[in-house]
């Protein structure tokens, strides 16, 4: 059996670029966006992208904290199959139970439950950041169903992206 290496390779073009009604780039989390048991309403932000490049077919969305205590970070929102032709999530698009984007596929967070879940580090651990990640992707949609873990996502996403556009804020209590 030959292996061949996959390229995983993914491009930042200055013209996709993702914003948000709700968040600011280098800002802290509104407490509408942080997750209950935190004291916030754990309410997925509103986010809007343009300028995806030429060829996407779909696009994924990830949301982790890099900065979680675990050695690989915290999962808090992982969403693919999002059409090609879709420019905004709106707020609580993470809600499982409004059925903003029904051909899009909602896997289980790190809190264990699929869809959108907030902010919530440890007390006295500092500001973590949050990564909101849109990939344009080059296929229409991921092999994958709602069972799939994020890392299984984030290698098919990383397999067929051909841009990222990213949104940062940051978070502590």
């Amino acid at each position: 059996m030959v292996i061949t290496p996959m390229s995983f390779a993914v491009s930042s073009t200055p013209d996709f670029i993702l914003t948000s009604k709700t968040l600011k780039a280098g800002e802290r989390m509104p407490m509408a966006h942080v997750f209950d048991a935190c004291g916030g309403d754990n309410i997925s932000p509103q986010l809007s992208w343009q300028g995806a490049p030429e060829g996407t077919e779909s696009f994924a969305l990830m949301v982790h904290d890099p900065d979680a205590p675990t050695g690989s970070g915290w999962w808090h929102w992982v969403m693919f199959n999002i059409p090609a032709d879709a420019t905004e999530l709106p707020e609580g698009a993470g809600d499982l139970k409004n059925g903003l984007i029904p051909e899009a596929i909602q896997v289980r967070n790190d809190y264990g439950a699929p869809g959108y879940g907030g902010a919530c580090p440890p007390e006295g651990h500092g500001d973590h950041r949050y990564q909101f990640r849109l990939y344009a992707l080059k296929v229409e949609q991921l092999p994958l169903d709602d069972t799939a873990t994020p890392a299984m996502v984030g290698f098919n996403v990383n397999a067929n992206a051909l841009a990222v556009a990213e949104l940062e804020v940051v978070y502590g209590r």
